[in-house]
């Protein structure tokens, strides 16, 4: 019988957490990747898009429940192409729509303020259940409160210099008529501005079974990704 393990990702924003987690599909035999965190992108995407504005959403969603939310709107979770997809009244949500600069502040704000033990329930169950067909690498936040038993957990992290090459390249089709040096400083504070939501969310905690991975001078996500892999023990077929 073969086995399945779960490696749990997370890391600093913009620390390239989702490009080493789909590397890693590469080198994990019959694995999926789990987007956790897009789970929680797209209750805020999804509330965004329903008339809530963004200097509102901490205040609107105080005291609610996520899992709630999600219900609500109709969100649902598909396997595609080894990679979780969200969909929202039968439509895939775009992920470009999902890693916007609006949506990931939201999930910054948000995250402070809503009640998430269900929504971690939700996902627990949801791991549960592709398990036991694959080995998961899950990018997620809050991973061994939501998935206590997970095999595995990293946590990236990166300069805050190097984080912010790495969201304006990724950012460079929005950057319009934007000098280039303005454009770099708006992204380095979204950067720390997103830090500072996040830690205080709790979000940036160090286990005692957690791996920190520092990828500042890896020169690509294949190096980073064999950084991880240095450290997984692959499960033998029984």
């Amino acid at each position: 019988m073969e086995q399945h393990i779960v490696i749990g990702i997370e890391g600093l924003v913009g620390s390239g957490k989702t490009t080493m987690a789909r590397e890693l599909l590469k080198y994990i035999p019959n694995s999926i990747l789990l987007h956790g965190g897009n789970i929680y992108r797209a209750v805020v995407f999804a509330l965004l898009n329903s008339g809530v504005h963004l200097e509102d959403l901490a205040s609107k969603t105080k005291n609610l429940d996520s899992f709630e939310i999600l219900k609500k709107f109709h969100l649902s979770i598909q396997l595609e192409d080894r990679e979780t997809v969200i969909y929202w009244n039968g439509k895939k949500i775009a992920e470009e729509d999902l890693q916007s600069e609006a949506s990931s502040l939201g999930v910054s704000q948000m995250s402070q303020v809503a009640d998430n033990q269900k929504l971690y329930e939700f996902g627990k169950s949801i791991i549960d259940q592709f398990k036991k067909d694959y080995s998961i690498i899950l990018s997620s936040r809050d991973i061994i409160k939501m998935y206590p038993d997970v095999d595995y957990h990293f946590f990236i992290t990166a300069s805050l210099e190097e984080r912010t090459r790495r969201k304006c390249i990724q950012y460079t089709k929005k950057m319009e008529n934007k000098e280039q040096e303005e454009f770099e400083r708006s992204i380095r504070e979204n950067i720390e501005k997103r830090d500072e939501l996040q830690e205080k969310a709790g979000y940036y905690k160090i286990y005692d079974q957690t791996i920190v991975i520092d990828v500042t001078k890896d020169a690509s996500p294949q190096e980073s990704a064999k950084k991880i892999m240095s450290h997984i023990k692959m499960p033998s077929v029984r």
